[in-house]
């Protein structure tokens, strides 16, 4: 068997570190983040360095680049001047619209508009969120750890919870895979719906111990 490749990570470039990260930790999830600029233009922009983080308090995390030079782009400017946002999940039926809220458009300029996406009022919070996203996260601003002028984490402590009529069931909380299709980031122009799930039951170590004795007595 080939021994394979391995990586100095700090001697690599950082163009090329990041292509064999992006490359090799997928899929990710895809949060198409809704902010309100001070002058009330709602932004959306897609994000695959993002996830949730805990269940108590609620929070999910944002990897946030900055411009050349130590700018911040449009998201960060305004989850730190409005004090919240929207994480708007991504499934198969508004991945194109999501790809169009990819570009680099001035900040006049909505992505709402331009995918030609609904808005609806959010229940906690300004921003509002995205009517056709099957699952919407109301984030208030928890805390931003600055990494270096180029890149931030931010935290956001999630509010309010809205998702697409028939998702989740409401005795079980339960979500139906075969009607939520996210659709996860992999690399380059490459993106992965779900596929076939499968499952794998976890034990107790009792439960363990219990199939090793069997085992040894079969």
């Amino acid at each position: 068997m080939s021994e394979g490749l391995s990586f100095d990570s700090a001697a690599m470039d950082m163009r090329d570190r990041y292509k064999l990260l992006i490359g090799l930790v997928i899929p990710r999830p895809i949060a198409l983040v809704t902010t309100l600029s001070p002058n009330g233009v709602v932004n959306a922009a897609p994000f695959s360095f993002f996830n949730i983080f805990s269940e108590e308090p609620p929070l999910c995390i944002l990897g946030l680049q900055s411009k050349p030079g130590g700018k911040l782009k449009d998201t960060s400017a305004y989850i730190r001047d409005e004090g919240s946002f929207v994480v708007n999940l991504v499934d198969e039926s508004i991945v194109k619209q999501m790809n169009q809220c990819a570009v680099d458009f001035p900040p006049d300029v909505s992505e709402i508009d331009v995918a030609g996406f609904t808005l609806a009022k959010s229940e906690k919070i300004k921003v509002p969120y995205i009517a056709e996203a099957p699952a919407a996260l109301e984030c208030r601003h928890y805390m931003t750890i600055e990494i270096n002028p180029q890149r931030r984490l931010a935290l956001g402590e999630i509010l309010h919870i809205h998702t697409r009529e028939g998702i989740v069931d409401p005795k079980t909380l339960r979500v139906d895979i075969e009607k939520y299709r996210p659709v996860a980031r992999l690399y380059g122009n490459f993106y992965a719906s779900l596929g076939e799930p499968f499952t794998h039951v976890r034990q107790s170590y009792e439960e363990w111990l219990s199939d090793q004795k069997t085992k040894a007595t079969a």
